[in-house]
This record gives structure tokens, C-alpha cells and sequence, in this order.
């Protein structure tokens, strides 16, 4: 095999630091052949050789981990804080990124989260309260009695409880959890759009 350039192994190792700590997740192997400038084949053969020498963790075409940040890759995940999110009418959300939130994987396991800040009072009874903050896994499968982020065919989201789909309307049924202030209210849509599902809560004693 032909000699590797340790410069621009050193380029390469910098890249994928860089661009972990901006994104939260390494590039892939054509990212890193664009910015460097080499074909796919180059890049993939450099980072190969890096795993070879322990810089990084290269398998199955995935980067789990650089030099110092490879305990951080590893062993914890950063969840965007993207705002707000309504427990109760559906509302309009637009996401934006307020902070980044490290947690171990250990107690929440794999996968992409996100965390949003609750609004209203309609999930209390699943104890989510205003103000909590829900670690939401960005999937777009749910079972019934999941609690949801949902978003309907006019782009409004909601959390709310997702029961099935109702029998002679056909469309989604998306509940509220709070029987003393919205007793058996639901929300019917006949598009369901799921953006994640809620795993914890996190709220202030």
C-alpha cells in the first residue's frame, strides 16, 4: 500500500474534530473526500489506516470517535434544546437551536434525540407539566400509547398521545392527558406526520 501522508491525516483527524463539535455526529467518508480534496476510494483508504493506528474508530463505513473527543462520541450524545412545544392546541413551531444538552448513553441508549421545552397543561397526567423538558428520539414510527410530536397536514405540531386510529373516521387519533381539565378530548388528523417520540422528563422539584 502506498505511503499515507501524515499531514493530511492530520487535516483529516482535525476535519472530523471540527466537524463533531459544530454537528454533533462525524462526516461521512464523501464528505471528508470533498474537503480534502481526494476521491471517495483515497479518503476511504486514509481513514482505514487511521483506525489501523488508533487515531479513530473506523467500521462499517461510520466514524465513532477521534482522538480526545472519542470518549465524548462514545460515550455521551448532545441533545439540541430546539425550542418549545405545545401540550395543548396545536400550534405552529418553528425550530431553532437554543443549546446543546450532553447526556449519557448508558441511561438513554441509542439513537438521535432532541429535547423541547413543554408547553401547557394537556400531558399532565402522563406527568409533563409546563415548563419540563422532554428528550424526544427522532423516529417516524409510533405504537399506540406513545407520546408523540406529531405534525398535521396544515404544519402545526402538538404532544400529545397517540391511541390508534379511529374506527369510522379513519383518521389518527392524537389524545390529551388531562382528564380534569380536558376530559376525553382527542384530536382527530387524517395525515400524521411523526417526528419523534418522547422517551424522559425532565422537571424541576
Amino acid at each position: 500500500m502506498r505511503k499515507r501522508s501524515e499531514e493530511l491525516m492530520e487535516k483529516i483527524s482535525s476535519y472530523i474534530g471540527d466537524y463533531f463539535r459544530m454537528n454533533h455526529e462525524t462526516p461521512t467518508t464523501r464528505e471528508i473526500a470533498s474537503r480534502m480534496g481526494i476521491s471517495n476510494g483515497s479518503a476511504y483508504n486514509y481513514l482505514v489506516e487511521m483506525d489501523k493506528r488508533g487515531l479513530i474508530r473506523y467500521e462499517n463505513g461510520e466514524i465513532s470517535g477521534v482522538d480526545k473527543v472519542e470518549k465524548t462520541a462514545t460515550d455521551l450524545f448532545s441533545a439540541p434544546l430546539v425550542g418549545s412545544i405545545a401540550c395543548g392546541d396545536p400550534e405552529k413551531e418553528e425550530e431553532q437551536v437554543d443549546l446543546y444538552v450532553s447526556l449519557p448513553h448508558q441511561l438513554f441508549g441509542p439513537g438521535k434525540f432532541y429535547l423541547l421545552r413543554a408547553v401547557g397543561d394537556s400531558m399532565e397526567d402522563e406527568g409533563i407539566a409546563d415548563g419540563d423538558l422532554v428528550l424526544i428520539r427522532k423516529q417516524e414510527s409510533c405504537k399506540e400509547g406513545d407520546i408523540v410530536v406529531a405534525m398535521d397536514e396544515f404544519g402545526e405540531n402538538t404532544l400529545k398521545k397517540y391511541e390508534g386510529v379511529d374506527k369510522k373516521s379513519k383518521k389518527a387519533i392524537l389524545a390529551y392527558s388531562n382528564q380534569a381539565v380536558y376530559p376525553d378530548k382527542k384530536i382527530l388528523v387524517s395525515r400524521l406526520e411523526v417526528q419523534g417520540v418522547a422517551t424522559n422528563v425532565f422537571h424541576y422539584l
